[in-house]
């Protein structure tokens, strides 16, 4: 799931556009299905086919090509989608669903993300976590919103290389029959930074954590819990429901970290469909706040401006100890007798966001917007390509990605 940004004066290249489906079971039978001695039971193949599709457990589809951005120059990326049932034996499970993007830079380096989405024993037990691999450049503007807007982006003033991998997550365990889920949280994360920018050398963030002129490296070992309460149809693609979470971990050296700190995060979503419109009309809006205390390490303090909150900021343009962000999006699917074009759909989004040492002092506000494109690869799991607006820089950012944002 890693965003690419492109200014809209840039024309997006996707040459390459494919979509594969692969199962791990039931393909299609022999003897009395495909040779039927009754004449009149005699299935087409458009039938088999249906019914094979129909008993597949593991589903996975491919989106990528070419493309440019702002951040990475040309590159080739490329998204999978896994969906499936841990238990086939339970027809009330929900499917899970495994999102993984790529991107090879032309830069320099690879980026790859996993978001899985687990769900086990009639969804009394739940995995969600990421793994993400970075080895890439990336830019860092300083702390705070004043000096976050005020710091130029370029390879003198904010940009570094990046070589780090991090792996986090949380087993959520359905409190008796009710909707509230609860359980441990974690999180390692490795950064080794280099090339460091000149601008950034002098930051006196950077150098009061210990950074040098040749880089620094970053180890993140935490512990925590995540308590969440969820009605969401689906997950990965609500129409319907409501999601909240609290998730707090802490970090300590007896842990492995380099430094003591630790955050608290609470989110809301809500899905509501829109029927008096049509079918497959959703309206969803979110608010999420995070937290941050203690030796905050600056790569890991809270940020604006991602694939899943206000599209349209560059990934850690703001940043601070505490950041906030409230949204509301449309979401339309096309309902036509033409297979093509059901599977085809738009989504726009308004929200504002902030970025400050606390909740109650924020340095300033941060108005978005967007509209995107949808196209659905398997039965309510859909590929996005979003454009979003950051209207303090007058600049546009894409972003594309398996999965809705929230």
């Amino acid at each position: 799931m890693k965003s690419n940004f492109i200014k809209v004066l840039i024309t997006l290249s996707i040459t390459l556009c494919f979509q594969l489906e692969a199962t791990a079971q039931n393909l299609l039978q022999t003897d009395s299905t495909l040779h039927p001695t009754d004449t009149s039971e005699v299935k087409t193949k458009k039938q088999l086919r249906k019914e094979a599709k129909e008993k597949k457990n593991l589903r996975f589809s491919i989106l990528g090509g070419p493309g440019y951005t702002p951040d990475y120059g040309f590159l080739i990326g490329m998204s999978m989608l896994f969906t499936f049932k841990t238990d086939t034996t339970e027809p009330d499970l929900k499917r899970s669903v495994v999102p993984i993007a790529g991107a090879w830079l032309s830069s320099g380096g690879f980026n790859l993300i996993a978001k899985p989405q687990l769900f086990f024993n009639n969804d009394r037990l739940r995995y969600f976590g990421q793994v993400q691999y970075r080895n890439n450049y990336d830019n860092y503007y300083g702390v705070g919103f004043s000096t976050n807007e005020a710091t130029p982006r370029s390879d003198s003033t904010t940009q570094f290389f990046q070589n780090s991998i991090s792996v986090n997550g949380s087993f959520l365990f359905r409190y008796k029959e009710s909707d509230f889920f609860i359980g441990p949280s974690f999180d390692v994360t490795y950064r080794d930074l280099s090339e460091i920018a000149a601008g950034m050398a002098t930051d006196p963030t950077y150098i009061a954590q210990g950074g040098k002129d040749d880089g620094m490296s970053i180890w993140n070992v935490g512990i925590g819990f995540e308590i969440s309460y969820d009605t969401r149809d689906i997950p990965a693609n609500a129409w319907e429901g409501i999601y909240f979470d609290l998730t707090t971990r802490y970090y300590d050296t007896w842990l492995g970290s380099d430094t003591r700190w630790g955050f608290v995060s609470a989110e809301y979503r809500q899905y509501k469909l829109l029927p008096f419109l049509g079918e497959r009309k959703v309206l969803a809006w979110t608010a999420k706040i995070r937290s941050s205390y203690g030796d905050v390490p600056f790569t890991d303090m809270s940020l604006i401006g991602s694939p899943f909150d206000l599209r349209g900021y560059y990934l850690g343009q703001y940043r601070d100890k505490t950041s906030a962000f409230a949204m509301a999006e449309y979401r339309n699917m096309f309902n036509s007798k033409s297979k093509l074009v059901s599977k085809l759909g738009f989504a726009v989004w308004g929200g504002v966001g902030m970025v400050g040492p606390d909740l109650i002092t924020p340095g300033g506000v941060l108005p978005n917007f967007g509209a995107g494109l949808r196209v659905e690869v398997q039965p309510r799991m859909n590929f996005r390509i979003d454009l979003g607006r950051d209207p303090l820089a007058n600049q546009n950012l894409v972003y594309f990605n398996m999965t809705e944002a929230f």
